[in-house]
């Protein structure tokens, strides 16, 4: 295993060389760095397709600091990508590609971005937004060549295999993600070229011990924090095999890529792995080659643990990251898993559990987890108060409430602002409020998280519904598909519970953590 414990970073510095261009110095170049379908992509073709994707923006006049929103599932394309864009100084946004039209609206004029990298299969949704917008210059699809655009493929033809590496800083911006905050307004959140190394290696080296004959999966996409921290950044770092799987994750495909490529390290989230579980129930599957399973993106639920190391005989790793953070912060360890918790601190990070007046909680109490570390973001694009409220000299106001036990196992306690993590993604229950009022029988409606049997969170909706209107169970189907019709499927309520008062306090302000209760 190379260790990268000890590199010293440069003052001239560039994420994309380091992950791409050092491999090839290193001889790691006839090594498979992408399995895509029937493909096998070597170090050597990566190296060459990202200097394609680079100078073929170049030539069609992006500069650096631009900005690239990219819209693709994931695919070597994403990579040529994201890593071609930051070899040239520019900035790679990956975006949910099941955002809805109004916000992908918001994310080209909120980053100002000239160019948008997008499939084709993807086109059609934002196609009636693309007119006129003020800062994009140009479409560039992959895939099918579409009128009125340029084809992905058509503009690396032609374009140089060898490319100049832009001299950016170590402290230059590298890429952005798009988060959302405590109203539910997404976040531009920056990070720097340097960034990677500081909250990377402490999960690969301390946790997953990464070695280049490594196969990676990840079912998480990359547009994701946690699918772009181990579907490229992990893989990329150490010289190791990604596996990539382009549509939706089902189970039952899942089980198909890992029996056709037999991943070492397999990376997925709580609602995925009890899928999987229920898949299995029938099935006799072979994951003896997985040597680590890891689980973050939302509490691994106790019951999950069991079910799974009982099955398989192996321990899930529960960790926690975030986007800003950057990668995962909170650990278990092999052979050190305490189930339930999120783990330990992990190295290069330090951390306070802080009460609301801002002053260290004991042991055994509720804390707002702050961290600091120099990988974490520098702050949110065009977010000045956020950042004010967040950023603390070198610390970090996570958000996120945690008790830490006399171990020093962090136990997760929820965020502090409500927000929700359903199936590993943040939710605003203001969202989903907001929908189900626009149904002419609610009167009012408040939202929040509820547990299942497996122990997985998932909305429930608190109703109240106008004069005229009875609780009935085909009111509450009704108004499920209604709101499945208006969002994305993962915010849509499993429960709808009739009430006829919402708990609020004198100034007209929800209380939450009644209805939890």
């Amino acid at each position: 295993m190379v260790s990268l414990l000890n590199f010293s970073i440069p003052e001239s510095f560039n994420q994309a060389e380091f992950m791409v261009d050092r491999h090839i110095r290193e001889g790691r170049g006839k090594n498979i760095a992408i399995y895509y379908k029937d493909k096998k992509i070597t170090y050597e073709e990566l190296f060459t397709m990202v200097n394609k994707c680079g100078n073929a923006l170049k030539n069609l006049g992006v500069e650096i600091e631009n900005r690239i929103l990219m819209v693709l599932s994931d695919c070597p394309e994403f990579f040529y990508t994201y890593l071609g864009a930051m070899k040239i100084g520019a900035i790679p946004i990956p975006i949910n590609t099941m955002a809805l039209p109004k916000d992908y609206e918001y994310f080209l004029d909120d980053s100002r971005a000239n160019t948008l990298v997008i499939g084709d299969v993807f086109f059609e949704k934002l196609e009636g937004i693309l007119k006129d917008k003020k800062y994009l210059k140009r479409i560039i699809v992959v895939g099918n060549r579409i009128a009125g655009t340029l084809n992905f493929d058509d503009i690396l033809e032609s374009a140089s295999p060898e490319l100049k590496t832009e001299e950016t800083s170590k402290n230059d911006m590298a890429f952005w993600m798009y988060t959302s905050g405590t109203t539910g307004v997404p976040k531009g959140v920056i990070h720097l070229h340097h960034d990677l190394l500081y909250y990377m290696i402490p999960s690969c080296e301390e946790v997953f011990k990464i070695k280049e004959e490594d196969i990676i999966f990840c079912t998480s996409k990359m547009f994701f924090s946690y699918g772009r921290n181990h579907s490229l950044e992990a893989p990329l770092l150490y010289g190791a095999s990604v596996v990539l799987w382009p549509e939706w994750s089902r189970p039952e495909d899942i089980l198909k890529v890992i029996e056709k490529y037999k991943p070492t390290i397999f990376f997925s989230v709580p609602t995925f792995y009890n899928l999987i579980l229920k898949e299995c129930e029938t099935k006799s599957v072979d994951f003896s080659y997985i040597r680590l399973c890891v689980s973050a993106g939302e509490a691994l639920p106790i019951d999950i643990f069991d079910r799974w190391l009982k099955r398989f005989n192996i321990e899930i790793i529960d960790a926690i990251g975030s986007t800003d953070v950057g990668g995962l912060y909170l650990s278990n360890r092999i052979g050190n898993v305490k189930p339930g918790s999120s783990g330990k601190l992990l190295p290069g990070y330090e951390a306070e559990l802080k009460n609301e007046e801002g002053e260290n909680v004991s042991t055994g109490e509720v804390g707002n987890l702050w961290l600091k570390n120099d990988g974490i973001t520098c702050g949110y694009w065009r977010k000045h108060e956020k950042n004010k409220e967040v950023f603390w000299g070198p610390w970090f106001n996570t958000g996120d409430q945690f008790i830490k036990d006399e171990d020093g196992f962090y136990f997760y306690q929820g965020r502090a602002d409500d927000m929700l993590k359903i199936s590993g993604q943040w939710t605003s229950p203001i969202e989903i409020e907001n929908v189900i009022m626009l149904h002419p029988a609610v009167s009012e409606c408040g939202v929040v998280g509820s547990p299942t049997e497996e122990g997985l969170i998932k909305v429930k909706a608190f109703v109240v519904l106008n004069k005229g209107y009875e609780p009935t169970p085909e009111l509450e189907r009704e108004l499920i598909e209604y709101t499945k019709s208006k969002i994305a499927h993962f915010k849509v309520p499993k429960w709808i519970q009739f009430v006829n008062e919402l708990p609020r306090t004198t100034t007209g302000k929800l209380i939450r953590y009644k209805l939890r209760k």
